[in-house]
């Protein structure tokens, strides 16, 4: 308490007895997958599609921009952002020891450059991590009358290397040979990369590099030398999928290069997919969104689900069939896991209605046709196992006909009801931080009760609560019932909130029937 002992006009701020609790975010999107660049087991914040292709683009072949051959990465984030999609999370797999190096080529100066010449290659040391930068320059000329100078000839240059953080700088440098030849030097010097003369056989004048600034990449690297632990990564080591585990603000994970490791046998398809419905349901915030497998039937498709994988997770959500997309490496159609373009639309309608509106009936874009033409009857069985059907109908364009999860419970059978109460959750926990070490008495409880009741209020006028009236759609109770004098001494505040969640209108049924004229049709 403050003590006044002068005379005067004092000011005091009282904090407001109701802190407000404001909604997190629903739609971040997580992908894990095959990328030709980029950095390796690192997550990468994304917010649009320029940014990825930047940061994950072929550095080899710019006109590929981040797509790669048997790799579904890129076409998942693009149908992601495509259909609507925001902020994203993006982890390029590598193998255990962190994958190839990542380098950089050096052209020769001049119209050799053209030719897809190198005059030197920098390779990142072992253990260098992030982005890796070389500057060449060449030094300005020495003043007339430097004896040392004219007695050496030729130009010197300068490389500047850095690697977040560290920097290293060497002057000097030449291309004759002995301790002052640029690779011999740096080599010699460097923790950070290598050089390799790759150019040593081509003609003296082609071994000049050009000047310029040089970004190290990592190589693409191939999904047949890959293993399933990689994908799965550690999350003590923040590797793979295991690295997601630390980005709080997910709350969708897609991995659609999962499906280049099937080759035939469909264990370690079944394997990743199990995993990653361990780590949702771990997190207790976080969708999964599966693929089902491709070239499948519909009646084999439900076989594979309930006999072979068996999947029960309320945590997690299954597509079918695969989609039709160009591919822009062949400029012919290929067929794509659905689960970047479901997540987009998912992303889509969270904002647009929010994310008690279930993701379905919504038109998928960018999807030229389906890998598999599921039929009105055939849909019956894999919707009520939990597999989403993706179909064509004709003058209202591909759309995902399907909002279930696949758990066994009932309680949890609808995804946005899931997703609903994954919102309401995080919410809650973010925005009553502030209560944690406070007294706990009567004021604490009534604070509490206040701004959960006040946020749940918002969110019954959103239209995601069933009821008429606010005492309707949700109950809060906080008080010395909730708290009984042992959970006090213990520490314990204990809020008991109930809500009653809107349900999807998944089966709309008109009954109609003949009456008589002049009866009464009542």
């Amino acid at each position: 308490m403050p003590s006044y002992l002068t005379p005067g006009v004092y000011v005091e701020e009282i904090p407001a007895q109701s802190k407000p609790i404001e909604g997190v975010a629903t739609a971040v999107a997580a992908f894990v997958g095959l990328a030709p660049g980029g950095p390796v087991n690192t997550p990468v914040q994304v917010s649009n599609w320029a940014q990825f292709t930047r940061v994950f683009g072929d550095v080899d072949n710019p006109d590929n921009g981040p797509f790669m051959e048997g790799a579904f990465l890129a076409h998942s984030v693009y149908g992601y952002f495509h259909n609507g999609g925001g902020l994203c999370w993006v982890v390029r797999v590598g193998s255990e020891d962190g994958g190839p190096a990542a380098v950089a080529a050096l052209p020769p100066a001049g119209a050799a450059a053209a030719d897809g010449v190198e005059a030197l290659r920098a390779i990142a040391q072992r253990g260098v991590t992030g982005p890796v930068t070389v500057e060449l320059s060449e030094e300005p000329p020495p003043e007339k009358g430097d004896g040392d100078a004219k007695k050496d000839g030729g130009p010197t240059y300068r490389i500047v290397i850095t690697a977040g953080s560290e920097r290293e700088e060497f002057d000097g440098l030449t291309l004759k040979k002995g301790r002052t030849n640029l690779a011999t030097k740096v080599n010699a010097a460097s923790k950070l990369i290598k050089l390799e003369e790759t150019g040593a056989a081509l003609p003296e004048a082609q071994r000049v590099p050009a000047t310029g600034t040089y970004e190290l990449a990592a190589p693409a690297i191939a999904a047949d030398e890959l293993s399933a632990d990689d994908f799965e990564g550690d999350v003590g080591r923040r590797r793979g999928m295991g690295a997601l585990a630390a980005v709080d603000e997910i709350t969708m994970v897609c991995m659609p290069d999962v499906m280049t490791l099937r080759n035939g046998d469909d264990a370690m398809v079944r394997d990743l997919q199990g995993k990653m419905i361990a780590h949702c349901e771990n997190a207790k915030d976080r969708m999964a969104i599966l693929d089902a497998p491709p070239d499948l039937a519909a009646s084999e498709v439900l076989d594979w689900r309930m006999d072979t994988a068996g999947y029960d997770s309320k945590f997690a959500a299954m597509y079918y069939p695969w989609l039709e997309v160009m591919d822009p490496i062949t400029k012919r159609p290929i067929l794509v896991p659905p689960s970047g373009h479901m997540a987009g639309v998912w992303a889509r309608t969270d904002g647009t209605r929010g994310v008690h509106k279930a993701p379905a009936n919504e038109v998928v874009l960018g999807a030229n046709g389906l890998g598999y033409q599921v039929t009105h009857e055939e849909q019956g069985n894999l919707n009520r196992n939990g597999v989403n059907c993706i179909r064509a109908f004709r003058g209202r364009g591909i759309r995902v006909w399907g909002a279930r999860t696949m758990s066994s419970d009932p309680e949890w059978r609808y995804l946005n009801v899931r997703r609903l109460f994954n919102f309401i959750s995080e919410s809650i926990i973010e925005g009553t931080q502030w209560a944690v070490f406070e007294p706990n008495d009567e004021r604490l409880w009534i604070a509490l009760r206040v701004s959960t009741s006040n946020f749940l209020t918002r969110v019954w006028r959103d239209g995601a609560l069933f009821g008429a009236t606010p005492s309707e759609a949700f109950f809060v109770r906080c008080d010395a019932e909730t708290n009984p004098p042992d959970l006090v001494e213990a520490g314990q505040v204990t809020i008991q909130v109930g809500i009653a969640p809107v349900k999807p209108a998944e089966f709309v049924v008109f009954q109609i029937s003949q009456f008589q004229p002049g009866a009464d049709a009542a």
